[in-house]
């Protein structure tokens, strides 16, 4: 079956034997760490753009984008930016929010276009993090003949995900408690780093306990720029980086994530969030609407929301929908999809440092790119010119790895069982500070550093975790500048 997924999503121009033969040239591996590759420094190709030192370094429009489509651009930034509210209002374009929801607008959690982090302290508020919560499935349910697929279900009483927030009238379904222990771990040279080990908890719950065997699982917002060309990566391209049974022995046994798509009424490659749950940046973007806002639009069409059939008072609450039953509609859903399609990669800083170089040789050398890869060119596209075969440098294969017991959540997604993660983008990784103001990591914020993102490896990493525990200091420190620079 995998043999068999494609791009229905895209409107591709077959590569021609010669292309073919230029992209393997160009993918290649790097071989010499003494001056940057060819074309590194334009992280994104041509749509890549100028490096800001400022915290709008995320939120620029691909730099290959035409006078009108920035128009488009900046008309759906201004719909992920709106401020939703309750229905009903005067504001029939704005109104439908909830009635549970974690925000009430995408760059509420998606700040400045970059990752979100955890609450520093019982008293912040700032929501840029949720509970995913599901259920085994009962035997004999229905679920999408995809092989590998886990059943699970939401939790009858709460849903898919936990919201802390509520309109009045309606409790929020809980508060997010974490706590942490702290571990020390020994480097070599003398040196340390210290480890938070976080333990969550859904306090406060509003509609009564959990379900018997409700499985939670922490998410923060990822940064959003680059995805339009991850979208455009051919499937083909992935899967063949795919080594679910470790046949070339490395240890590294990368396994696609298949999804049902909506839109496509089939199985496609899955993509994006953090288990690669969603195939297309439109399925994401309507999910989100619908799981973190309450916000019904043509691919998820429940004016409620995430509130299961239990929440009753939920489910018959006012809503914002329009003639077509519809909260956002589907121009409002097709304008967030552009905007976030083309969120710009910003141009790499430092390349010809000596530090980074050879901290890109110890990246090499570690063996860091069997998931992080360097390098792919998108499909050539009909009507996505910012898209269209574009040599771009991403970090990552798209593939879901096991990462150990350390990082498993326990939690299945689909195929991606409860230690499985979709390799995270690196682009854009060193300017994470500036524009969130913030330097926290993984898919729960917990580490506080690069370097913890890396020591809380394991599974299919722990080789390439212990050899930079090992390695020399000044080999440690480069390989971070390294990944600074991207």
């Amino acid at each position: 079956m995998l043999g068999d997924l494609g791009d229905p999503h895209l409107n591709v121009i077959p590569r021609t034997d010669d292309e073919a033969a230029r992209v393997a040239a160009v993918t290649a591996p790097a071989e010499s760490f003494d001056a940057p590759e060819r074309f590194e420094e334009r992280s994104a190709g041509a749509a890549t753009v100028r490096a800001r030192r400022n915290a709008d370094a995320f939120s620029q429009p691909s730099g290959n984008i035409s006078f009108e489509d920035e128009l488009t651009f900046k008309v759906g930034n201004g719909l992920f930016r709106k401020i939703w509210v309750s229905a009903p209002s005067s504001t029939l374009a704005s109104d439908g929010l909830g009635p549970l929801y974690n925000a009430r607008g995408c760059q509420n959690c998606h700040i400045k276009d970059g990752r979100g982090h955890p609450p520093e302290g019982a008293e912040d508020t700032a929501v840029s993090m949720f509970l995913r919560v599901s259920v085994p499935a009962d035997p004999g349910a229905e679920v999408p003949d995809i092989e590998g697929w886990i059943a699970t279900e939401p939790d009858p009483v709460y849903g898919g995900q936990l919201q802390d927030f509520g309109l009045p009238g309606h409790a929020a379904e809980y508060r997010l408690d974490i706590t942490y222990d702290e571990i020390e771990v020994p480097l070599s040279g003398g040196e340390s780093a210290s480890l938070r080990d976080p333990t969550y908890r859904a306090a406060d719950l509003g509609y009564g306990p959990l379900s018997d065997g409700a499985m939670l699982s922490p998410r923060v917002a990822p940064q959003m720029i680059g995805l339009g060309l991850l979208e455009a990566v051919p499937a083909a391209d992935i899967l063949a980086g795919a080594d679910p049974e470790d046949a070339d022995g490395d240890g590294i046994s990368g396994r696609a994530a298949v999804v049902w798509s909506v839109e496509h009424d089939g199985p496609m490659l899955g993509r994006f969030g953090w288990k690669a749950g969603n195939p297309t940046i439109k399925e994401q973007s309507a999910n989100a609407f619908a799981g973190d806002m309450g916000l019904s639009s043509p691919l998820q069409p429940a004016v409620w929301g995430d509130c299961a059939n239990a929440q009753s008072d939920c489910r018959a609450a006012p809503d914002g929908g329009d003639a077509d039953g519809y909260e956002v509609t589907a121009d409002g859903l097709d304008l967030v999809t552009f905007y976030s399609r083309n969120l710009a990669v910003p141009a790499r800083r430092d390349m010809d440092d000596a530090a980074v170089l050879n901290g890109k040789r110890v990246f090499y050398e570690t063996g860091c790119t069997a998931c992080h890869r360097p390098k792919f060119v998108t499909h050539r596209l009909e009507d996505q010119p910012e898209q269209s075969f574009q040599l771009i440098w991403p970090y990552t294969d798209m593939l879901l790895h096991d990462m150990g017991e350390g990082l498993a959540d326990e939690r299945p997604e689909g195929r991606a069982d409860g230690r499985e993660w979709r390799t995270a983008p690196l682009w854009g990784i060193g300017m994470t500070e500036q524009v969130s103001g913030h330097a926290t990591y993984l898919h729960d914020g917990r580490a506080r550093s690069l370097l913890e993102a890396i020591l809380w490896h394991g599974g299919e990493a722990q080789t390439q975790r212990d050899a930079v525990v090992a390695m020399e200091p000044a080999d440690r420190a480069d390989l971070i500048r390294f990944l600074e620079s991207l």
